[in-house]
């Protein structure tokens, strides 16, 4: 089937000029390739990003056309990530998509909202999906202009998530540790590295959220 002329042009990338790249943070190097091959593909310049603190550091060497981030990673996640974004007024209006296999429920997606996000998808990545929306945020741009929270709103929805997901990775701990006592040793290898990968998560949560305690009360302390 033949696409009219106009559709055409909409659907391919004009290449006769250097456009301002889309930055993909993610710290799961298979799928942050993934997402840059995908977008490469289709004609989108790309720079890549494996934590927020990273992603802050490219977005000053380079401002992008948009941001693709993941929510849980190391050193600076994408819900801090976003929010200093927004404080900035030289970033504040840049759009951003959240992706995120963990951070999935009404709330979390709803925090995300309210922080500026343009849109939410779910991993694992449905990728027309996926490019769909990118190319309508490219053409169309955020219906909207993001408003900015105030830091205390901020911390403490943030301590509300992150609470609510500890208690999700406990729960997983336990049953997981159930299984195990419970199979055979054959069985094991498989589950333990998920337990392994169950506690990191967690340790990583427990850390971030004492960090959100501490920043909540010297707000409070200034108020």
């Amino acid at each position: 089937m033949n696409l009219p002329e106009a559709t055409k042009a909409a659907t391919i990338p004009d290449m006769s000029k250097e456009r301002d790249p889309i930055l993909v943070v993610e710290d799961v190097s298979q799928i942050r390739e993934l997402l840059e091959v995908t977008l490469n593909f289709k004609g989108y310049p790309v720079i890549t990003a494996g934590d927020g603190q990273e992603a802050l550091e490219k977005v000053a060497e380079k401002r992008p056309a948009l941001i693709i981030t993941d929510i849980l990673m190391p050193k600076m996640d994408g819900y801090s990530l976003v929010y200093r974004l927004r404080k900035n007024p030289e970033t504040h209006d840049i759009p951003i998509v959240f992706l995120s296999a963990t951070y999935v429920t009404p709330e979390d997606k709803q925090f995300a909202m309210n922080l500026g996000a343009v849109r939410f998808l779910e991993k694992p990545i449905d990728t027309p999906e996926f490019l769909l929306t990118v190319g309508e945020i490219l053409t169309n741009g955020p219906e909207t202009q993001p408003r900015l929270i105030d830091d205390l709103s901020f911390y403490q929805g943030y301590r509300e998530r992150l609470e609510f997901k500890l208690r999700q990775k406990n729960q997983q701990i336990a049953r997981i540790e159930r299984l195990l006592n419970s199979m055979g040793d054959t069985q094991q290898p498989a589950f333990r590295d998920l337990l392994d990968e169950a506690k990191e998560h967690r340790d990583q949560i427990k850390s971030e959220l004492e960090e959100i305690i501490h920043t909540i009360k010297k707000i409070e302390a200034k108020n």
